[in-house]
């Protein structure tokens, strides 16, 4: 177990939670697809399961993500849908004054953050970023010993902590290693501040969510669209080198993949334990998950040994299937 302040006391509404026995939700395994999606939808995961519920009740606003261009809708749940289903309250924080004092006060009234933070002071990001680069990501603050200068956060696939230096320095403490600072962008959280959905009408209530946002899905083919711009810029990306294809990757092909597998998760849980709700949808969006995960290795493998790769082919079952579950989520929810 993680040590105690002297007083003994923890700031946050998680105060007892501990890292190394945390255990995180079943989306997060090490069996699925996309085990990491994205940091914010990631945050929201587990900031979900360690309060007991259900995250799978928000997912359906996946369905709406659309190919923008240069990349793909960055999934990030509505806070409205947040309210009306679990009761939890998301404001953004203004931060006029140190992140830390901020957090101290909020937290201490039983609220979390979410902010950005640099993965490079974030311990369990040790195989990628952590001490190596100054990539921005989303964390929440479980709980916090400023004494200490210990702290808990969730992160990406789980619940992790960091100490020493690595909270100096994420909170800005040592003003003369950051002379000139944006405020890093962060939210209040606070659970129970409205009615939740009971759980045994969460489901009903989730099914609402899926009506709601399939009006909001893409009018053409996005997966199509999709493919036909990776084809115009594949050669442009050979020229840029690796490191240029994981970060058009991350935003393209990983959001893709990691969507549509939640979208297949999500009417798996609406099954309750049985045959996923809309099966036909559910399979056609794991595929695209499957079909995601193959082609973000060829792409590296066509970028690193200047290999043939013709997105148009690679993406075609994809498009189909995006095609194949739309259709059929519209006859399913049009005969509930």
């Amino acid at each position: 177990m993680e040590e105690k302040s002297p007083s003994g006391v923890r700031i946050g509404p998680l105060a007892n939670l501990d890292a190394k026995e945390y255990k995180c939700h079943a989306l997060h395994s090490d069996d699925v697809v996309w085990r990491e999606k994205n940091c914010y939808i990631d945050v929201w995961i587990e900031l979900l399961h360690a309060h007991g519920l259900a995250p799978e009740a928000m997912l359906p606003f996946v369905i709406g993500i659309d190919f923008e261009e240069d990349q793909w809708t960055f999934c990030k749940p509505s806070h409205d849908d947040l309210y009306e289903i679990y009761g939890v309250m998301v404001n953004e924080l203004t931060v006029w004054r140190p992140l830390l004092e901020h957090a101290l006060e909020h937290m201490s009234r039983g609220s979390f953050i979410i902010t950005e933070a640099p993965a490079f002071w974030l311990p369990d990001t040790a195989s990628t970023d952590y001490r190596q680069n100054h990539t921005k990501t989303s964390i929440a603050f479980s709980h916090i010993d400023a004494v200490r200068q210990r702290m808990g956060y969730f992160h990406n696939a789980g619940h992790f902590f960091l100490s020493g230096e690595d909270f100096i320095q994420l909170f800005q403490l040592d003003a003369s290693t950051h002379p000139v600072c944006l405020p890093l962008y962060a939210e209040s959280v606070r659970f129970g501040h409205g009615p939740s959905v009971p759980a045994d009408a969460l489901r009903a209530a989730s099914r609402t969510l899926w009506r709601k946002h399939l009006k909001r899905a893409p009018s053409s083919n996005p997966v199509l669209r999709f493919a036909r711009r990776f084809a115009l810029d594949l050669p442009a990306m050979r020229e840029q080198g690796l490191a240029h294809y994981n970060a058009w990757a991350f935003a393209t092909v990983r959001q893709l993949g990691a969507a549509f597998e939640l979208a297949a998760q999500s009417l798996q849980w609406l099954g309750n334990g049985g045959e996923a709700e809309c099966p036909v949808a559910a399979q056609a969006f794991m595929q695209i998950a499957l079909d995601a995960k193959a082609m973000i290795f060829k792409g590296a493998r066509a970028i690193m040994l200047n290999r043939p790769l013709d997105p148009l082919t690679g993406l075609e079952k994809s498009a189909a299937s995006w095609e194949t579950g739309l259709q059929a989520l519209h006859k399913h929810f049009a005969s509930k």
